[in-house]
């Protein structure tokens, strides 16, 4: 984000390069930017006659560069955008030539999404000589509820660790999705408040008491009666509660338990750092680590690996998703 904000404040400040390559498997910045540019370098009315949209799968490298080279009209600079620049992916190697001498009146942005080019080739050098290249990394999901703690916080807004994970298990890593749900529970709710899980639940849909996330505590407490109740409701709403998610989030909960184990420092700072949680989370996974020893927990993991296989149709013949969650029970508790 910091990387974003020297863009925008360059921007401000009219330190603008003429060409832009915004590239990475995390679509969401590169939307981002590119709206940025796309609002923010030329005035309403330069826009007119000096602002273009391309798009990759319509055009030509040499139809852009012809584009890129033509003067502004009654204007300092001219824009182009060029957006699914990686369907040009082909061909990108051809920008070469342009972007050793670049127009100084255009800035040309690329949106190169999904895709990465290759620090190795030429065009990319030339490119990074005379212009900018902002690389959009994915974040691990491990790292969404800080960035949705970030985000909201920059909007002057707070959210519970409870809140904030509901919407990573619900919505999984697309920050898009979670931005555009963010959006919606902003129109609600006052700056300067907390978002909740009953503002979740009420405004989203996702319940606060029926999720993966009180799944996983009630297994960490062996709480038995809740973690029943909530697998009888995603049997009853299978659409809502994937069991390949469910399965995969517990699965991941008893691998961390298992490097718990392995830990010679459980204090709070160091378990968070150690298994890239939330130091709010720790508790459940020290009351875990009490409930299933090292032994149990290896037990659980390797179990869980087949009832995903079978989940996925391998070796296994029409077998309901209710029934693969009793079984997952069992496994846990037994």
């Amino acid at each position: 984000m910091d990387e974003i904000k020297k863009i925008v404040n360059d921007v401000k400040a009219g330190n603008i390069k003429p060409i832009y390559f915004l590239m990475g498997e995390e679509p969401y910045y590169v939307d981002k930017i590119s709206q940025y540019m796309e609002q923010s370098i030329l005035t309403e009315e330069e826009r007119g006659f000096n602002q273009m949209v391309l798009y990759g799968k319509d055009v030509s490298i040499d139809e852009i560069v012809s584009s890129a080279k033509r003067y502004p009209m009654m204007a300092e600079r001219q824009v182009i955008i060029v957006k699914e620049a990686q369907h040009l992916s082909r061909t990108i190697d051809q920008l070469e030539a342009y972007a050793l001498n670049p127009q100084p009146t255009t800035v040309l942005v690329i949106c190169y999404k999904y895709k990465k080019l290759d620090k190795r080739k030429k065009a990319y050098k030339a490119i990074a000589k005379t212009g900018y290249i902002y690389e959009s990394k994915k974040l691990y999901e491990n790292q969404i509820g800080d960035w949705i703690r970030r985000v909201l916080a920059g909007k002057k807004y707070g959210i519970t660790p409870k809140a904030a994970q509901m919407l990573v298990e619900f919505l999984g890593t697309d920050l898009g999705k979670i931005n555009n749900e963010l959006e919606k529970l902003q129109l609600i709710i006052p700056k300067g408040e907390e978002i909740t899980p009953k503002h979740i639940e009420e405004n989203i849909g996702i319940s606060k008491d029926y999720n993966n996330f009180e799944l996983r505590k009630a297994i960490g407490e062996r709480d038995i009666v809740k973690a029943t109740r909530i697998v009888n409701y995603f049997a009853q709403n299978p659409k809502d509660n994937p069991l390949v998610v469910t399965i995969s989030l517990i699965y991941s909960f008893f691998s961390q338990l298992l490097q718990y184990h392995g830990l010679k420092d459980h204090s709070k700072g160091s378990v968070a750092s150690a298994l890239k949680i939330n130091p709010y989370f720790v508790g459940e996974y020290q009351t875990a680590a009490r409930n299933y020893p090292m032994k149990k927990s290896s037990k659980i993991v390797a179990h869980l690996r087949d009832i995903d296989v079978r989940s996925k149709g391998v070796g296994a013949v029409s077998i309901s998703q209710a029934d693969l969650l009793k079984e997952l029970l069992v496994v846990i508790f037994g």
